[in-house]
């Protein structure tokens, strides 16, 4: 462990400087030492080829899915469906037909679940939407921008407010405090044993958050092109790098740049499996499931599986382990049993 934290702190000054090399040559401000490219773009999933293998376990015919959530209080699997603007939500231990479907205002671009509840973030409308579990009964909360995803923090919540690049709380639907700093846009949050980390996707940048201060704090470059992000059972901040093809581990308290493992074919879509300590990553380019055991110095492979074409989402029941991959191209929900 010694070993790989001095790689870690030798690897970011570096990448740091080619940074700043890169800025120059582009007229930009020398000084910011995470602006990648004058006009910055979000990375987005490489597109999927046609499949040259059937997807693995069982599929569940359904529209284009542009996200994915389970809860284990609740034991329900919870999909995202783009066209029409919906929620379904599935008992797990029946996947035959959703127990609820529940409209929503337009489509949600992300999905989280814990204890009972499932939020869905929609950022064309400016809405969370607040769904029971496994019931169905849902409650819109209006939120000022586009909220990119809303996760549980104890009695609050924490959003990731895209367009006005803040981080805001909210309690009993009200926000009690907007935490801004040298975001170009909030794009994602994880909750974290030591506050909070916000994922930028224009600036290809994780930063740390202390929300009982409302301050936002160190900012690191994550690769060149990061996508998604979650909390593995070790502290750390898992992000998978779309255009460079990695998997990134940031310790955080202070945060740091602990791994970055080649994950070549497109990762996008990821998920994490507290219980056994697998990351799965989805490869859209190769229409494929990773998953990596993230316990040791680097990860190791110890599952892949072929998908459903363009499998940007992903999630895991933990209780038995099975991975859940979404198609967003209409070729339905995947359930695979490792």
């Amino acid at each position: 462990m010694r070993r790989l934290t001095s790689v870690a702190r030798i690897a970011i000054p570096l990448a740091g400087a080619l940074v700043l090399s890169a800025c120059s040559a582009t007229g930009q401000d020398s000084s910011d030492s995470l602006q990648v490219v004058a006009n910055p773009v979000a990375a987005k999933p490489a597109a999927s080829p046609a499949r040259t293998a059937p997807p693995a376990g069982q599929v569940i015919a359904m529209p284009g899915v542009s996200a994915i959530a389970t809860d284990a209080q609740s034991h329900t699997l919870v999909v995202a469906l783009g066209q029409p603007p919906s929620v379904r939500v599935y008992d797990l231990g029946a996947l035959g037909s959703p127990k609820a479907t529940v409209a929503l205002p337009g489509p949600a671009e992300s999905l989280t679940a814990s204890g009972g509840e499932a939020i869905a973030s929609v950022p064309g409308k400016g809405v969370l939407t607040r769904i029971s579990l496994p019931g169905g009964q849902a409650k819109a909360e209006p939120v000022a921008g586009q909220p990119a995803e809303g996760v549980p923090d104890g009695a609050n919540t924490l959003v990731a407010v895209r367009d006005r690049k803040a981080v805001e709380v909210l309690a009993g639907g009200k926000v009690t405090k907007t935490i801004t700093g040298q975001l170009y846009s909030a794009d994602g949050v994880v909750k974290t044993d030591s506050g909070a980390v916000v994922l930028d996707r224009l600036r290809t940048a994780v930063f740390s958050v202390d929300v009982q201060a409302g301050t936002m704090d160190e900012g690191l470059r994550a690769g060149d092109g990061a996508a998604n992000a979650v909390a593995d059972s070790f502290g750390r901040v898992l992000v998978t790098d779309a255009r460079a093809g990695a998997l990134l581990a940031f310790s955080t308290g202070p945060l740091i740049l602990r791994q970055r493992y080649p994950v070549p074919g497109g990762p996008y879509g990821l998920a994490y499996d507290h219980r056994r300590n697998l990351a799965w990553v989805t490869l859209t380019g190769r229409n494929e499931v990773v998953g990596f055991d993230v316990r040791g110095g680097e990860p190791v492979e110890k599952y892949r599986f072929p998908t459903v074409r363009q499998p940007d989402s992903v999630g895991v029941d933990e209780q038995s382990g099975r991975v859940i991959v979404g198609s967003a191209a209409g070729e339905g929900t995947q359930v695979i049993q490792p």
